[in-house]
């Protein structure tokens, strides 16, 4: 894999497509599932137009963090671009740098049209979000970036049921000793919808440890390992 600079290409799906793409809808909710193989590049602007687009229940945006301390944080967080179908994800996934990449102390965050990566967003500042920690030591940048994806997938195929519309976005932090993967809701206190979300990434992405979910307005008002955990798979 040639090395991106992270978030910083032109993005366009004439880049590469989908060689194949499948839709598998199970019996309750329209749960998507993904089988592809990446083919050369388009040839020009008319195939790429001509390629059959396979649209995504909702439009994502893509925001990249990165520290920079003579800025507020709020500005250090950059909107990159958003996507709406499946082929302009497959797109985007593939021509940005992967997540165990990143410098230490960036973000990655997909969240929903009009949902910023904040607590202080109207969807957010009510709810929460499920934490699952990667220690440096225990998983390699492969396994980390392969969890990462499942959870895109999971986020972007509508994979939580009916719960899906508690779903605001996903974040993954790269930090020195461990790596976070962080799903947010919009209701910290809609219990059976958030227990159902955790448990359900926790078989996603075959994790082994506790996971916590935090409310945003408690981990505002305290630090790091003393917010309090409202549930936990």
């Amino acid at each position: 894999r040639a090395p991106h600079k992270a978030c910083c290409k032109q993005l366009s799906v004439g880049y590469l497509k989908a060689k194949v793409v499948q839709f598998i809808f199970n019996s309750n909710r329209s749960f998507l599932c993904f089988w592809f193989s990446m083919a050369k590049n388009c040839e020009n602007k008319e195939t790429d137009a001509r390629i059959e687009k396979h649209p995504l229940q909702n439009n994502w945006q893509l925001w990249y963090y990165k520290p920079d301390k003579s800025k507020h944080w709020a500005e250090n967080q950059l909107s990159v671009t958003s996507f709406a179908t499946v082929e302009d994800f497959w797109a985007l996934y593939n021509h940005i740098e992967l997540a165990s990449n990143l410098q230490v102390g960036c973000d990655y965050s997909i969240f929903k049209n009009g949902i910023e990566p904040m607590w202080e967003d109207p969807r957010n500042k009510r709810g929460g979000r499920w934490v699952f920690a990667f220690g440096k030591k225990n998983v390699s940048p492969k396994e980390l970036d392969e969890m990462w994806l499942e959870v895109l997938l999971c986020l972007i195929g509508e994979g939580f049921g009916e719960e899906s519309d508690q779903v605001c976005g996903a974040v993954i932090n790269i930090r020195p000793k461990m790596d976070k993967i962080a799903i947010w809701t919009s209701d910290c206190k809609s219990s059976q919808a958030v227990m159902k979300i955790g448990k359900i990434l926790k078989q996603r992405m075959g994790y082994m440890e506790t996971a916590n979910y935090e409310a945003h307005g408690d981990t505002q008002t305290r630090q790091g390992s003393t917010a309090r955990h409202m549930y936990t798979v």
